[in-house]
């Protein structure tokens, strides 16, 4: 089942969907599964792709970008797993959301799932409802206000653009997820404070039930890996050993 528009170039850019139909690649091998995640998303306002496998899908994304994957993780050829680490190292594709849906259940799966790049995870089976709930809850964050007019926060070697949503680290871009920009932007405006990982679930995960506080290290983690120049002796973000993290200018 496909809505999305095609662009008829391929040299084109990649197009995303209006905003009030984002799409949604649905990448699930089990016929079934996909149907009714297809009509739950319709339903729900959005435009959807069908893939049963991912072998097309990083051509066809870059394309027409979608607003959000949907990766199941055991399918034929390339696993999620592999998919998201692919759409991560994309560059026009690495600011898209990642959802994975899987059986797989076990604490570790869902930690190797964020620390790939993963926004979310869905247990199998799970209720439409619910679905749609985690799907608007991800794409919520990539729609909240920002500043008109280009706000810059300068620190130390890093930039933070809130308008653009992109960050320069001693004159590089450095590609985040959009997660990624929100959780460094809220320790960088909160900056010289100890942040709990509490607080920063609060802050930046809000109503998203599949993270944890062992998640906040990951997306940490993934954050020094991106932005510090050591990122086994962060500049930067700062551990708090027991309490959380605070954001520090280099001395």
């Amino acid at each position: 089942m496909h809505t999305s528009a095609e662009s008829s170039n391929p040299d084109e850019p990649a197009q995303s969907a209006p905003a009030e139909h984002p799409l949604v690649f649905v990448v699930e091998d089990e016929a079934d599964i996909a149907r009714l995640i297809s009509h739950t998303l319709l339903s729900a306002g959005f435009s959807v792709q069908n893939f049963p496998d991912g072998r097309s899908l990083l051509s066809e994304a870059i394309r027409q970008a979608p607003a959000l994957f949907l990766l199941d993780i055991m399918l034929p050829g390339d696993s999620g797993f592999v998919l998201c680490r692919q759409i991560r190292q994309t560059p026009s594709l690495a600011g898209a959301s990642i959802i994975f849906l899987s059986a797989k259940v076990s604490e570790a799966d869902k930690i190797y799932g964020l620390e790939l790049g993963g926004d979310d995870y869905v247990t199998k089976p799970f209720s439409p409802r619910e679905l749609v709930a985690r799907v608007r809850s991800v794409l919520r964050v990539t729609r909240q206000q920002t500043p008109k007019e280009d706000e810059i926060l300068t620190l130390g070697g890093i930039e933070i653009n809130l308008s653009s949503m992109t960050v320069r680290v001693d004159g590089r871009n450095v590609l985040t997820t959009v997660r990624e920009f929100r959780l460094l932007e809220y320790l960088a405006t909160h900056r010289g404070r100890v942040l709990t990982r509490d607080q920063l679930l609060d802050g930046v995960w809000k109503e998203t039930s599949f993270v944890t506080p062992r998640s906040v290290d990951v997306y940490i983690r993934r954050l020094r890996e991106k932005i510090e120049l050591n990122p086994r002796h962060p500049q930067y973000l700062k551990t708090l050993r027991g309490i959380g993290y605070r954001f520090e200018l280099p001395r």
